[in-house]
């Protein structure tokens, strides 16, 4: 190729690639750094695994008070299942990426908890609650299995629940007292127990290896460029500055996963804005917790479901997008009217 004609095409080129980048519908960069930017799609995706989050949290706040054979098992399971179908329908149509390792870890723990609850119905429903008919209170072991269920949805707010010790739990169950009062409920209550907590950590160790195997270690920060920058807080010690922006923004990094519904509150109270989280500029989505006959309608670019709370009768949570940019002001409207933010899914 002649000179003259190499020189032609090569300024073809720069003037294509300068107009693409001044296009307006040409994507903006990511101002987070590549290791802190999750796909869109991700937003969408967490919401079943923190449904399995909600769920062993109601059922904690549910024994503390009552027997376990009266919790809604198989509801939660109809739950989880209607969720993910609604949230993967929103995300293909918004027209993201598939994910597909995402879509197998959450079929896994999807199927796992159906078994799961699905025998701890028919379990409970049949042979606990015969053994609760022959006490009058709770035995030492129903105190232990109340104080543990709280101790494990504590756990798996910040890490995956394959970290709980398990063995641990079995242990103090047989440290308990064997004899006393109300043998039958006692004993039925060591066997049932032992069953659930032994095959937990049997599973933990081999779901262990295998997500170390094809998953990455996850970052526990979300990267978010905010404006202004916040003040200091001692309220948000976890809050770094990564970068300031020509502009008055900033690139901080926040606590992800439980943390981050916290951090972003207690941000926006402060009258920060978001301009991206986890690299995106877009959607997250939310899940807010309200009367039956409250409707939300500040802050919600589209609801995507509605799911009474099985064990609060007029309880219910919606789940929805919100715009990334409008997420401060919406964090401090639902503030101001008493909205229950019960999660936003950091990607």
């Amino acid at each position: 190729m002649k000179a003259w004609l190499r020189s032609v095409v090569a300024a073809l080129a720069a003037a294509g690639a300068l107009a693409v980048a001044a296009s307006p519908d040409a994507p903006i960069a990511p101002i987070a750094p590549p290791e802190h930017v999750r796909g869109v799609e991700q937003t969408f995706l967490t919401y079943p695994e923190w449904f399995l989050v909600f769920s062993p949290a109601e059922y904690a706040s549910y024994v503390r008070h009552a027997s376990p054979d009266g919790f809604p098992f198989l509801g939660h399971v109809g739950q989880f299942w209607q969720g993910y179908a609604a949230v993967t329908k929103e995300s293909y149509a918004m027209g993201n990426e598939l994910n597909p390792g995402y879509h197998l870890m959450v079929m896994v723990i999807g199927v796992s908890t159906t078994v799961e609850y699905a025998l701890r119905s028919a379990y409970e429903s049949l042979v606990g609650r015969l053994s609760q008919a022959t006490t009058g209170a709770p035995t030492a072991e129903d105190q232990l299995a109340a104080g543990v269920a709280q101790d494990y949805v504590n756990f798996i707010r910040e890490l995956p629940w394959y970290e709980y010790d398990f063995d641990k739990q079995l242990r103090a169950l047989w440290a308990l007292p064997a004899g006393g009062p109300d043998l039958a409920r006692k004993w039925e209550r060591r066997f049932a127990l032992s069953t659930e907590y032994g095959i937990k950590a049997l599973y933990a160790r081999l779901i262990k290896l295998g997500t170390r195997s094809i998953y990455d270690t996850p970052l526990l920060v979300t990267a978010a460029v905010v404006q202004p920058a916040p003040r200091p807080d001692p309220k948000l010690p976890q809050v770094k500055l990564l970068k300031e922006l020509p502009d008055g923004a900033a690139l901080v990094t926040v606590p992800r996963y439980e943390a981050f519904t916290a951090y972003a509150q207690g941000l926006a109270a402060q009258g920060v804005d978001f301009r991206e989280i986890a690299g995106n500029d877009s959607i997250l989505l939310v899940s807010l917790i309200g009367d039956q006959q409250w409707q939300p309608r500040t802050g919600i670019e589209q609801r995507l479901l509605e799911q009474p709370i099985l064990t609060q009768p007029g309880r219910k949570r919606v789940v929805a997008t919100a715009q990334v940019r409008h997420l401060g002001a919406a964090l401090r409207e639902w503030a101001q009217a008493g909205v229950q933010v019960e999660h936003l899914f950091d990607y």
